[in-house]
């Protein structure tokens, strides 16, 4: 009997503990750690990505590192598949996500999204022996993206911006099929083979686009911006304390210069205000 009971209280624990964070319980668990977990991408340049150092480096990270400081913690970084954050259930595994998410109505069923902390234009890249010199010279051909991403869903016409602050948008390509990746620098990759070889065309955020020429990449830009996107930390719901901890981090950024300075560091334009 007592074994029985052992086990039943053995499995209430780890219900209990799988069930979302009571209010304060993350930000308690942080502080009394000293140390806040945040997921991001390893291989997303500028925004998140492994240095000469072997370290993580890029936008997102010194973002995330300030948040922390503003917060009295050190931060630890986690770099799990883009699939695996968006799908929720994190379980504290990590404590937050700084890596460019796009708050919409059908991610806030899972998340709570504290603060908008820059917007970043999408674009369409070819490789430099395309002869598309207008997006509509893509239509029929074979477009990659991240899974999950809004790039992924804007190139399969399905893609709701529904943030505050997100500029309309229109629907500019045509493709024959979509080609899912699990991260933008993997569809660089198949792109650099070649025109048409293996995609013809890869959806992605300007940034990323413009550093993977910079390091290279035989590929260009193919006509302007399809879209304009606010990206959010997030968090999962339970906890208004972390939450407004972090948007009170974010909003003093914002208001100290901090976050201006991150973008033109990184990016050399200033993408914490609209276009």
């Amino acid at each position: 009997m007592k074994t029985i009971l052992k086990l039943a209280a053995l499995s209430l624990a780890l219900s209990l503990g799988a069930l979302p964070a009571k209010a304060g319980a993350v930000l308690d668990r942080v502080k009394a750690a000293g140390d806040l977990k945040v997921a991001t991408d390893a291989n997303w340049a500028p925004q998140s990505f492994v240095n000469a150092n072997n370290e993580l480096d890029g936008f997102d990270v010194d973002v995330a590192k300030d948040i922390g400081k503003r917060i009295g913690v050190k931060v630890e970084f986690v770099t799990p598949g883009w699939d695996i954050i968006t799908a929720g259930n994190w379980v504290g595994r990590w404590d937050m996500h700084v890596g460019s998410m796009t708050p919409t109505k059908k991610r806030a069923e899972i998340f709570d999204f504290p603060a908008v902390y820059y917007y970043t234009p999408a674009a369409v890249a070819v490789h430099k022996d395309s002869k598309a010199t207008s997006l509509g010279d893509l239509d029929g051909k074979v477009i990659g993206a991240t899974t999950t991403s809004t790039f992924e869903a804007y190139a399969k016409k399905d893609l709701t911006l529904d943030a505050a602050g997100a500029p309309a948008f229109e629907y500019k390509l045509n493709p024959k099929e979509v080609h899912s990746y699990e991260n933008s620098t993997t569809a660089f990759d198949d792109l650099r083979l070649g025109d048409g070889v293996r995609v013809d065309a890869v959806v992605s955020s300007l940034p990323s686009i413009n550093d993977a020429i910079k390091a290279g990449y035989p590929i260009k830009q193919v006509g302007d911006p399809v879209f304009y996107e606010p990206l959010a930390v997030a968090i999962e719901h339970g906890d208004p304390e972390f939450s407004a901890r972090i948007a009170d981090a974010v909003k003093a950024m914002k208001e100290d210069g901090t976050l201006s300075t991150l973008s033109k560091k990184w990016y050399g334009v200033d993408y914490s205000v609209t276009k």
